[in-house]
C-alpha cells in the first residue's frame, strides 16, 4: 500500500543530566560529570516510494537520551542520533509552514537538534566555591509536528479516465504488473515501470469533479506535479474522445493550473483509431496505439 501523506510528531534526546559527587571521603573534592547530549533527528531521502507507510504506526518519532554524568568526572554518553527514511519527492512542511523537499537519493537533512547535556558539579568549582553541591540539569531537544506529503517523481506520467487502458499499456512496455480489469478503479494507488531507464507513473483514474474531492484520482493529482511528461490516454471505445480529454485537462487545470503547461502527448488506447478524430484538440501530438499491436507501441516508445 502506497501511503503518499503522513503527520508526526519528531523530538530530539534530552540531555542527560549533570551529578553532583565528591572524591573519597567528606572533604573530597567534587568530582560529578557532564551529561551526554541527546540524540538528533534526521532524515534521509530513499528510492522506496512506499517508505511512508511506517507513519501509519509510528506518530511520534524520538532520539535517545543523553545519559547523566558519573563519578571520577566521567561524562555521560550521547544519545544516539534517529534518521528516518522517506521517499525521495517527499516534502516536509512544519507548523510555521517551512518546507524541506526531499530531492536525491541518500540525501540527509537535520530536522531537531537534541538537547545539550547538564554540567556536573566539578565543571562549577572555584576558589570561592571549592565544594559545590549543585549541577544542572540536561536540557530538552527539539520538537517539531511535521505534515509529509509525497509526489513521485517520474519522467513520464499516464493519465485518463479510469478504463483508458494506462495499466494494461504499462505492462506491455516496462516491466509493472499493474492490476486491470474491466470496471472503474482498478488501479486503486500509482503503479510504477521503468522503460530504457526512464520511471512511468499510471495514476490512478480521474473522474469529472477529482478536484474536488470525487472519486479516488483527486487523492493522487499531486503526483502529477513533478512528472516530466504527460501521456494523456483515451479510450478509443469512447463515443465521445475530446469530451473525456476535456474533463482531464480541467480537471489538472481546477487543481494546479500550471499543470496546463507540461509537455502532453494523447494516446488513443485499444484500437487503431486515425488521429483525424481528434483534431480538435489543436497542437497536440496524438498517437493511435494498442497493446496488441506491437508496431503502434514502438512508435511511441521511439518518440520517449
Amino acid at each position: 500500500m502506497l501511503v503518499d501523506e503522513a503527520e508526526i510528531i519528531i523530538r530530539g534526546g534530552h540531555g542527560g543530566a549533570g551529578l553532583v559527587s565528591f572524591r573519597g571521603k567528606k572533604g573530597g573534592g567534587p568530582d560529578g560529570g557532564d551529561g551526554g547530549r541527546g540524540g538528533d533527528v534526521l532524515v534521509r531521502a530513499t528510492a522506496d516510494i512506499y517508505a511512508l507507510k511506517q507513519f501509519l504506526s509510528k506518530k511520534v518519532c524520538e532520539a535517545e537520551d543523553g545519559e547523566g554524568g558519573g563519578t571520577g568526572i566521567r561524562s555521560g554518553a550521547n544519545g544516539k542520533d534517529l534518521i528516518l527514511t522517506m521517499p525521495v519527492g517527499t516534502f516536509l512542511t512544519d507548523e510555521e509552514g517551512a518546507e524541506i523537499e526531499l530531492t536525491q537519493e541518500g540525501q540527509e537533512i537535520l530536522l531537531a537538534k537534541g538537547g545539550l547535556g547538564g554540567r556536573g558539579n566539578e565543571s562549577f568549582k572555584s576558589p570561592s566555591n571549592t565544594t559545590p553541591k549543585y549541577a544542572q540539569k540536561g536540557l530538552r531537544g527539539q520538537e517539531k509536528g511535521l505534515k509529509l506529503k509525497l509526489k513521485l517523481i517520474a519522467d513520464f506520467g499516464l493519465i485518463g479516465l479510469p478504463n483508458a487502458g494506462k495499466s494494461s499499456f504499462l505492462n506491455e512496455i516496462t516491466n509493472a504488473n499493474a492490476k486491470i480489469g474491466d470496471y472503474p478503479f482498478t488501479t486503486l494507488e500509482p503503479n510504477l515501470g521503468v522503460l530504457n531507464g526512464k520511471v512511468l507513473a499510471d495514476i490512478p483514474g480521474l473522474i469529472e469533479g477529482a478536484s474536488e474531492g470525487r472519486g479516488l484520482g483527486y487523492k493522487f493529482l499531486k503526483h502529477i506535479e513533478k512528472v516530466g511528461l504527460l501521456l494523456h490516454c483515451i479510450s478509443s471505445e469512447s463515443d465521445d474522445p475530446f469530451r473525456d480529454y476535456k474533463i482531464i485537462r480541467e480537471e489538472l487545470k481546477k487543481f494546479n493550473p500550471e499543470l496546463l503547461n507540461k509537455k502532453e502527448i494523447v494516446l488513443l488506447t485499444k484500437s487503431d483509431l486515425k488521429e483525424t478524430k481528434l483534431k480538435k484538440i489543436g497542437k497536440k501530438e496524438v498517437i493511435p496505439i494498442s497493446i496488441h499491436n506491437w508496431d503502434s507501441i514502438q512508435v511511441l516508445i521511439s518518440k520517449l
